[in-house]
């Protein structure tokens, strides 16, 4: 692979990576304390909404894109080896744990919540908050973490080219 194409993939890499991490973050910091504040009626039916909304190209071609870049970043690099490899590699364990937290943690949850019906129709709006918030909000922190720690390392990995 020629060293512009490395760039350009790196380039990507980091910049679908940012774009997720700082999803992930809005979330840690502003959507889910601002939904603490509201009644179970207005989190439940927020949250419902957005996980339907959230689901369309723009959002799927940087949560993926991110991972495959990085994988495609890794393989182009393999023949190099160095600090740029070290930087990716640490940056792939960060996205992979990002995918597995949102898969078997948040995904389910969305999953769960949606199954609850229509917010009005849901008798115990307490009780469905009571399982979905706190599970769902202490799981979108562990991909906080690890997606900001992917794009870190791949800054790392600019920075030492």
């Amino acid at each position: 692979m020629s060293e512009p194409i490395r760039l350009a993939v790196l380039a990507g890499a980091t910049l679908t990576t940012g774009l997720v991490a700082g999803l992930f973050f809005a979330y840690a910091c502003s959507v889910m304390p601002g939904l603490a504040a509201t009644d179970g009626r207005t989190l439940v039916g927020t949250m419902q909404s957005i996980n339907r909304k959230i689901i369309n190209g723009w959002f799927l071609s940087a949560f993926l894109g991110g991972p495959l870049l990085v994988v495609v970043a890794v393989v182009g690099q393999l023949g190099s080896g160095g600090a740029v490899l070290g930087w990716l590699v640490a940056a792939l364990v960060g996205h992979l744990v990002t995918l597995a937290v949102t898969g078997r943690c948040n995904v389910p949850l969305n999953n769960r919540l949606e199954a609850a019906g229509p917010v009005d129709g849901i008798d115990d709006l307490a009780g469905v908050r009571q399982w979905f918030e706190s599970p769902w909000a202490r799981w979108n922190l562990v991909r906080t973490v690890s997606s900001v720690a992917a794009f870190a390392c791949l800054i790392g990995a600019l920075l030492a080219r």
